[in-house]
């Protein structure tokens, strides 16, 4: 039986220190594991030692674009809930573009951040969006480099705002976010139980 990190079939091959520095990410955990060390030994090891707050950081540089941002969204809809009209403009351009990534949906995402509440905080969910590949957007923005890592950053930013919401079941919610990204990582939906507590 794999582990609970195990067989991250959407997460790059590459060894997770890899992916760290193109995200412009630093842990604060001192790792035993190499330099070489995959994503999966680096999880289990931060895993090992309760490290959440760095799980989290790597988990946010190691999903993939559309995994990244659909783990963010369904973070922002943990805060304000699942019926539509709940729905802020950018958590739901947030969600088209992760099923239609085409650049109108990524164009509508970026749009709906000029438009949102000061106090919204699924903006998180759009700003993924709109640095997803690495640029500034589309169009002429798409000759533009984004922020190194700055997807990853708004999709933890979002996690870490759901988290804080939570009192009565804090440490619970944590292992069911950390769970949530392992799942999408695995190729799944998100929505399963969290392994932690013993599902």
């Amino acid at each position: 039986m794999a582990g609970r990190f195990g067989k991250l079939t959407k997460i790059p091959p590459e060894p997770a220190a890899k992916l760290l520095a193109q995200g412009n990410v630093t842990l604060e955990t001192r790792l035993e594991a190499p330099a070489s060390a995959s994503v999966e030994a680096v999880l289990d090891e931060l895993d090992a030692k309760d490290a959440h707050v760095d799980l989290l950081r790597l988990l946010s540089v190691a999903l993939p674009p559309r995994e990244r941002v659909w783990w963010a969204c369904l973070a922002a809809r943990d805060i304000v809930g699942t019926g539509v009209e709940n729905e802020t403009p950018c958590l739901l351009a947030a969600e088209a573009w992760v099923f239609r990534p085409s650049d109108e949906n990524r164009n509508t995402a970026i749009d709906s951040m000029d438009h949102a509440d000061k106090n919204d905080v699924t903006t998180h969910c759009a700003m993924a969006v709109m640095y997803c590949d690495g640029t500034l957007g589309t169009g002429d923005m798409a000759q533009m480099p984004a922020p190194p890592g700055a997807s990853s950053i708004a999709a933890f930013a979002m996690n870490v705002e759901a988290i804080s919401t939570r009192r009565d079941d804090f440490d619970s919610y944590i292992q069911e976010v950390i769970d949530r990204a392992a799942d999408i990582g695995r190729g799944g939906n998100g929505k399963r139980k969290t392994m932690k507590e013993g599902a």
